[in-house]
């Protein structure tokens, strides 16, 4: 029996390299040989929870979860069915279409392994191909970026819109890039930490606000003038609030600047916290919910090909396999990593 290593949840805060078996292709499958993963905030989420529950809606004891959903890779073997797939072809895949489950969100497979099986694979829908003028770690920034892009399809953002982003880690960039690309003509990062600033303006926003250390509402209006919510109260004249923080105090501030029929669009994984439904009355705010990808996961591909010197400075570290303990210490400590990828030897 030939094994691969994989890594899983070890308990609260730890991850396993464990030996497992390596999958065999059927006729409509495909092998892939990992050459890169990201590792994600869920990814996280999973190691403070120590694993996922057996019977998550009966409370079920907590079992080892395979860990990985942003891989690029390439392909080894490929079942006497596949078509439009061959042996040595680079691909980025889809986690939601595996038929076992979620790749590494309590799917069978996790794709942090030296090798993933791709069920059913047909280029559209669970892969794509791309070419080799991109590198493995840019390529595994597709499943990220998507959840980016679909934010910024449902914002609605047009030409001539003025944008802010709170959050410039690896989402809240990747928003900000697709709002360029888009042609928005003025969009914002927000954040607390100023390298991360810095990198929100290398990767093309037009401002950057500290919102720690300035007054919100005093700089958006300098950057997108003075208009007002419902009752005419004074407001900054941004159109278009993307939330890719998820603290409560982003919420918040929303609500106390938007104008009269301003968007928000809430990406980031909330906090509990109160809202304040009579600010959002006042200014007859729309509150619009940004979850995964429906439709952008391969719309992106393109794109993220053409333009894949931009997106890999979204890349703060990249780690070997051999020592992905350390990717996931960098990711488990807060402000010590942006987006850390994990990348494989050839």
């Amino acid at each position: 029996m030939a094994t691969m290593k994989s890594v899983q949840t070890g308990g609260v805060g730890r991850i396993e390299v464990v030996d497992v078996e390596r999958p065999v292709p059927g006729p409509k499958d495909v092998l892939l040989r990992i050459r890169a993963g990201g590792i994600c905030g869920t990814d996280v989420t999973f190691l403070h929870m120590g694993g996922m529950p057996a019977r998550a809606h009966l409370g079920g004891e907590l079992v080892p979860l395979a860990l990985g959903h942003e891989p690029a890779g390439e392909v080894v073997e490929a079942g006497a069915e596949v078509m439009g797939l061959k042996v040595g072809d680079r691909v980025v895949v889809n986690p939601q279409d595996a038929p076992t489950g979620i790749i590494g969100c309590g799917g069978r497979y996790g794709a942090l392994s030296e090798y993933l099986l791709i069920e059913n694979a047909q280029v559209g829908r669970s892969v794509a191909v791309f070419p080799d003028t991109v590198p493995f770690e840019v390529a595994a920034l597709n499943e990220p970026m998507a959840v980016s892009r679909h934010a910024v399809n449902r914002s609605q953002a047009a030409p001539d819109d003025k944008v802010v982003v709170f959050g410039a880690g690896p989402i809240g960039l990747g928003a900000a890039i697709w709002l360029k690309l888009r042609g928005v003509g003025h969009v914002v990062v927000a954040d607390v930490i100023p390298a991360r600033l810095e990198k929100a303006l290398a990767v093309g926003a037009d401002a950057v606000l500290n919102s720690a250390e300035e007054d919100v509402t005093a700089r958006l209006t300098e950057l997108h003038g003075q208009s007002a919510n419902a009752l005419g109260q004074p407001r900054p004249g941004t159109d278009v609030f993307i939330d890719a923080a998820g603290a409560p105090a982003v919420f918040n501030t929303v609500v106390a600047n938007a104008r009269w029929h301003a968007r928000l669009v809430m990406v980031a994984v909330q906090k509990k916290g109160e809202i304040d439904l009579g600010g959002m009355l006042r200014s007859e705010l729309t509150l619009v919910a940004s979850q995964g990808y429906p439709t952008e996961i391969f719309e992106v591909t393109p794109e993220l090909v053409e333009h894949h010197e931009r997106f890999a400075r979204l890349i703060s570290h990249r780690v070997p396999f051999a020592d992905v303990h350390r990717a996931f210490e960098l990711a488990l400590t807060p402000g010590a990593a942006e987006k850390v990828v994990v990348t494989f030897d050839a």
